[in-house]
């Protein structure tokens, strides 16, 4: 992160405190909390980390009893050597009761490494599906987002399915709409963390409405929950900063909990088209995931991210697809039938982004990255049977 620009985002950031109440003001430090994550990671520089610390400082003193920021603060000062500011950032963190704190997250310490090969067999499978078509917030419903439901839907029972994903239906946990709050999606990651180990698949599915920050306008930061807030005009950078699920909160328990040597993450988080009709909103087209972003969730070994489009495309829905299908998901679905599950992820992608640039025109085109082995993960492999073959 270069001065100018944390410079930008720390003005931004005092413009918004200026004006807002207690409850926004810890809404903005939490902002300032996701900016630190998507930017430091374990070879960050000496000045990054500085920058790092720069953010949470602004975050500590815009809101004093955020704990996750004292927490983050003391990694990022026992980082630089500064002993006697981490511990005390440290019991800052603990009299506030930091979450971060009490799951032990941290950007420094990946759960896989890279100098560690993958098991040969995969031992379990565990999968978190998440589709949301309806909100809570009456003006987000109004959006008209399709599909979703139906493909996390779908693409829940194509992993069940023996002759396909062979996950053990009790391991797939799928929330729709209401179940899928931020507190409920937390909840699941959480349970991903412990329940899958080192010799493990994991996949992670999201199909949600995606929004796009003003103070970094080529990263969509938060995913939109059911219960997530974005006011009347579906412009209120402080609610949801305070009620969304930051992608780099998803980011940071992949990389640093959840310990198996496969995970795959499926994002297909569709926009709103609320500012190309002229609204101010923050859930607009384009601005899908951005690089920084992408590179935050593939840390470690063993990780690939499948997303819809490139971070200035909107991911597409096509009502013609099966009854109506979001693009991306169903020529995910077309390519994991088609080889029985039994490809490998980088086989299947090329497939995948040729039919989905084909039936959007150009128009979106998909993205994968991914770590080392990354790309030779089968997701349809059967647990206890070889990685490679999937039987």
């Amino acid at each position: 992160m270069n001065l100018k620009r944390l410079s930008l985002a720390l003005l931004a950031a005092c413009v918004l405190v200026a004006a807002a109440g207690a409850q926004d003001r810890c809404a903005v430090g939490k902002d300032l909390i996701l900016q630190m994550l998507e930017r430091v990671h374990p070879g960050s520089s000496a000045s990054t980390l500085q920058d790092g610390v720069e953010l949470l400082k602004h975050a500590t003193s815009t809101c004093p009893s955020l704990g996750d920021a004292w927490y983050y603060r003391s990694l990022l000062e026992r980082r630089l050597g500064n002993a006697r500011l981490a511990d005390y950032s440290l019991t800052k963190a603990q009299d506030n009761d930091s979450e971060a704190y009490r799951q032990r997250l941290d950007p420094f310490t990946l759960s896989t490494q890279p100098s560690t090969p993958p098991s040969p067999t995969v031992h379990d499978k565990w999968a978190l599906i998440v589709g949301i078509s309806t909100f809570k917030q009456p003006e987000i419903e109004k959006l008209g987002i399709k599909f979703t439901t139906t493909d996390a839907t779908e693409f829940a029972d194509l992993l069940k399915n023996p002759g396909v994903g062979r996950f053990k239906s009790d391991h797939v946990v799928l929330l729709k709409n209401q179940q899928a709050t931020t507190v409920g999606i937390k909840e699941k990651l959480n349970w991903l963390a412990r329940m899958a180990g080192p010799d493990d698949l994991v996949l992670v599915y999201f199909a949600t409405h995606g929004s796009a920050r003003d103070l970094d306008t080529a990263n969509a930061s938060y995913i939109v929950t059911y219960d997530t807030n974005v006011g009347r005009n579906l412009d209120n950078q402080d609610a949801l900063f305070a009620t969304g699920l930051g992608m780099a909160e998803v980011a940071s328990t992949v990389a640093s909990r959840v310990r198996a040597q496969r995970a795959v993450i499926v994002l297909d988080t569709c926009y709103s088209g609320a500012a190309s009709a002229g609204g101010k909103g923050l859930l607009t087209p384009g601005s899908a995931v951005s690089s920084d972003t992408l590179n935050l969730m593939k840390q470690g070994a063993g990780r690939v991210v499948l997303a819809a489009s490139t971070g200035d495309q909107e991911a597409l829905g096509d009502a013609t697809l099966a009854g109506g299908h979001g693009v991306f998901t169903y020529y995910l679905m077309q390519a994991m039938k088609q080889s029985k599950g039994l490809d490998t992820v980088g086989k299947m992608f090329p497939y995948v982004r040729q039919q989905v640039e084909a039936r959007a025109r150009g128009t979106q085109t998909p993205v994968m990255s991914e770590s080392d082995q990354g790309d030779q993960i089968v997701i349809g492999a059967a647990a206890g049977g070889t990685a490679t073959t999937g039987r």
